[in-house]
């Protein structure tokens, strides 16, 4: 390992004669952040099951790995939450993109993906695209939400999007720019909800309250929202004080950062336990959810798990955020639904008496949390799709490429 200024994790990619060793053609491929490494994973995977041969390298966290990718370098150092905060690794994340950017310009792949990571992606993609290579992101930004002009630098940029949201398709075609919808591949992945097994798998007693708390992934957002999330936690134990709490962790840097924030708060008393990853377990096994906006909302939906949304930035990063926003909501499910099915409690509002109370609300209610969970099977039915035939065959004639 090298410096931190975007020298390559290892030299084990591909070189201007590798293709002369394989006959499988080469696809960079780069992902940003835990939801992106399942995502990337799972496309890798299609394209395996399609009989399709390729050898994937580039950005890619531990799933990615475990499906077959070479990583070059690490993708915690893209995993940055907030534009005031992205300052502080810019230098970083510059150097990696103009590393892999050079690299992948001397010996040109088959074909470049961009998994998510839109404000890394979509300049890489525009440069190679120019260069002859074809590209293909998988996941729209999301320009139904906010910042509805980036629609150009997506059309600079790509080759193809693989859309995962069915409403997305319409939006494209009147762009001119191709794209497939696939289904979202998390719909296709998840098993169907099953609390009791999944209580059993977590060694749970079958007739106590269980609230998972879901501060974030990242590193950045995990430091941001522990506080709020375990001072909420205190709160909700004052009225229900039979209420337990999961948290599940995606690595060992999360866990050390939520047990730092634990032991600050002097709140090692409550009654919590930590899990080593077990969020889709987790999920099917509780009553109700905290959880900061983000992928995570999606995976409660698919799990028929209630919940509640919220999420704290900076100052200057929410008021850029608000200024470009397209729609009322940043959850997932509710902007699916088109309404607010799930409380979403943000920014100033975000306390813990506020939260504390929207989530003992929710476990009084019996009746609210159904139609919580009849809304998402309605939503999940519009997601699930044959979503690794839909990928692969979006794919084939670009790998085909050349």
């Amino acid at each position: 390992m090298r410096s931190e200024e975007g020298n390559p994790v290892s030299d084990t990619g591909p070189t201007p004669h590798s293709s002369l060793l394989t006959p499988h053609p080469k696809v960079a491929i780069v992902a940003g952040e835990a939801s992106g490494d399942l995502l990337g994973s799972l496309l890798i995977n299609a394209v395996k099951q399609a009989g399709l041969a390729a050898d994937f390298f580039g950005i890619a966290g531990p799933k990615m790995q475990a499906a077959g990718a070479r990583s070059l370098f690490p993708m915690e150092a893209l995993s940055v939450r907030g534009y005031v905060e992205a300052l502080g690794s810019l230098r970083k994340i510059l150097g990696i993109r103009a590393a892999l950017k050079a690299r992948l310009r001397a010996a040109p792949p088959r074909l470049f993906i961009g998994v998510d990571a839109p404000d890394f992606n979509l300049s890489l993609e525009a440069d190679l695209k120019r260069a002859g290579i074809p590209t293909v992101h998988f996941i729209s930004p999301s320009i139904w939400a906010w910042r509805p002009k980036r629609i150009e630098k997506i059309r600079k940029a790509v080759s193809h999007v693989l859309l995962i949201f069915p409403f997305e398709e319409a939006l494209f075609q009147k762009a001119g720019i191709p794209a497939t919808y696939v289904g979202h591949p998390v719909a296709h992945a998840l098993p169907e909800p099953r609390r009791l097994q999944a209580r059993e798998r977590l060694g749970l007693p079958q007739d106590e309250e269980f609230l998972v708390l879901m501060p974030g992934s990242r590193p950045g957002e995990l430091k941001a929202l522990a506080k709020l999330f375990i001072e909420t936690a205190r709160e909700l134990h004052k009225t229900r004080p039979d209420t337990r709490f999961l948290i599940p962790l995606v690595n060992r840097e999360t866990r050390l950062l939520f047990e730092q924030a634990l032991y600050q708060a002097d709140a090692r008393d409550l009654p919590l336990r930590m899990l080593f990853g077990h969020s889709h377990d987790a999920l099917q096994a509780a009553d109700v959810a905290l959880i900061a906006s983000g992928t995570a909302t999606l995976e409660a939906l698919l799990l028929d798990c209630p919940h509640v949304i919220t999420y704290k930035v900076p100052w200057l990063t929410w008021h850029i955020m608000k200024r470009q926003a397209m729609l009322p909501w940043v959850g997932l499910p509710n902007i699916m639904a088109g309404r607010e099915l799930v409380p979403e409690i943000l920014q100033n509002r975000a306390t813990p008496e506020n939260l504390a109370r929207a989530l003992g609300k929710l476990l009084a209610d019996a009746d609210a949390r159904q139609a919580q969970i009849d809304e998402f099977r309605i939503q999940r039915a519009r997601l699930k799709r044959d979503t690794p035939r839909l990928i692969a065959q979006a794919l084939r004639p670009l790998l085909a490429h050349g």
